[in-house]
């Protein structure tokens, strides 16, 4: 018997958006049973779960009644609200994934009726290479549809056929059917996006560099000649930028975190690369980015530690706990809120306590411990070389008085100000590609690296 699992149902729309197959009034088998998975499938949205169907290698089938229900008036209003938001299925046959919509929209002549029909029979076309399962194709039928355009209850047969030709494509390839075509519109994206980053990146910081150069080794070589000098702008300014800052702890763990997420990065994008994260090795980025995250705590540990002490900061272990919660924690926090949610909802994304239980034990068995010791690392070099904080220019012993600002000009509404333009991009590419991502297909993992890599 050939595995077959059902997965889950959601808007065509929204990938993120998905809740279990079984909350339909669908048939059920007569003992529903959920598949052990792994902290990856989990991760990824996935619960699979015994399906009603039953399709043996090669041997085809015709009409088979799955069951028969008669649907009450407020399971038939159900099934045509997902109808109109265009639900679609998703199963698992030998690990192919197997998807299609619920139902179809019909419109009248006059374009003012709608006909809302349920998909009550499914076709399956199964590809097989000897003994090996290549692909499986859900077909629907308009003769066999079921009304639900009226309130009322509605005797349903639930059926389905399968028809099981050969295929000459190796079971080796057989994935390479799944990929979508990359047509030349995704090459022009990805190359203007990859172009106008890089123009942008050289342009500001040429122009920097040819403003601040002079003036840059003025003041770090001779400020003394400077000094009669009329000054305006950040030239103010000058002799405070290395100052040290009055939140030492948190800059400092600010900036181990900041290098340990940049250490994430680098290694996530090497693995993509390779091709580590091919399409259907599901849940494998997910679990990457556990691990590897968990990994990095000593290089924030060490970052941290060793910055805070050229600070001449005195408490360095206050700064090692600052650095490991200062972005788990509110990360942690906003998933418990939304994983609450989730849960309240019964959507497919609420991760259940267990696998919640081992992603903490990673956290505080194996990233813990290593952010420590990265701290104990730094300590000890700091102690061995003695080395204070360089500055590449003077800092004056005075701090110069800084005039009260605009509200406009204060960090909080430049910080928002500067966000805008970023989140605009990200969220114009991802509301176009993601539903792509998501329900029609899957890229070869090179292009896939590349694509999110023009994100960056």
């Amino acid at each position: 018997m050939v595995p077959f699992y059902v997965s889950k149902v959601g808007p065509y729309s929204d990938p993120s958006e998905s809740y279990r197959y079984y909350d339909l009034p669908f048939c059920k088998p007569d003992h529903v049973k959920e598949k052990k998975e792994a902290l990856a499938e989990v991760l990824i949205r996935e619960r699979l779960y015994n399906a009603s169907y039953h399709l043996e290698f090669r041997q085809d089938k015709h009409s088979e009644v799955l069951c028969k229900k008669t649907l009450k008036k407020e399971e038939v209003a159900k099934f045509r609200s997902i109808v109109q938001k265009d639900y679609y299925y998703e199963m698992y046959y030998d690990d192919l994934r197997v998807w299609g919509f619920i139902g179809a929209v019909s419109w009248g002549e006059n374009r003012t009726d709608k006909k809302y029909y349920l998909y009550n029979h499914i076709f399956f076309e199964i590809f097989y290479n000897k003994d090996h399962v290549i692909q499986i194709q859900p077909l629907t039928m308009a003769s066999t549809l079921v009304d639900l355009t009226e309130d009322i209850e509605i005797d349903v047969e639930f059926s389905y056929s399968a028809e099981w030709k050969e295929f000459g494509t190796p079971f080796e390839k057989r994935r390479n059917i799944y990929y979508l075509p990359f047509s030349s519109s995704y090459w022009f994206s990805i190359l203007n996006t990859c172009g106008a980053t890089l123009l942008q990146t050289g342009f500001l910081a040429a122009v920097t560099l040819r403003v601040l150069k002079k003036d840059f080794v003025k003041y770090a070589v001779d400020e003394d000649s400077a000094e009669g000098e009329e000054v305006t702008g950040w030239k103010n300014l000058h002799g405070d930028v290395f100052r040290f800052p009055k939140y030492k702890c948190l800059f400092a763990a600010s900036l181990g975190s900041g290098t340990q997420l940049f250490t994430l990065r680098v290694f996530i994008f090497i693995l993509a690369f390779f091709g580590v994260f091919y399409p259907y090795n599901r849940g494998a980025l997910f679990t990457a980015l556990i691990v590897i995250f968990a990994l990095t705590s000593v290089v924030a540990g060490y970052t941290a530690t060793t910055f805070y002490c050229q600070l001449e900061g005195m408490n360095w272990i206050k700064n090692l706990l600052l650095t490991g919660f200062l972005f788990t924690g509110p990360l942690f926090l906003t998933f418990c809120f939304l994983n609450t949610v989730a849960i309240a909802y019964n959507a497919t994304v609420a991760l259940p306590f267990g696998k919640v239980t081992v992603i903490v034990l990673i956290w505080t068995l194996v990233a813990l411990p290593l952010l420590l010791l990265g701290g104990v690392v730094g300590k000890k070099k700091k102690n061995k070389n003695k080395a204070e904080f360089q500055a590449p220019c003077r800092t004056t012993n005075i701090p110069r008085e800084i005039p009260p600002m605009s509200w406009y000009r204060r960090a909080f509404c430049q910080v928002a100000v500067a966000g805008l333009f970023p989140f605009g991009v990200l969220s114009i590419e991802l509301a176009t590609y993601l539903p792509v991502f998501g329900n029609t297909g899957l890229f070869p993992p090179t292009i896939s690296f590349l694509w999110f890599s023009s994100f960056s």
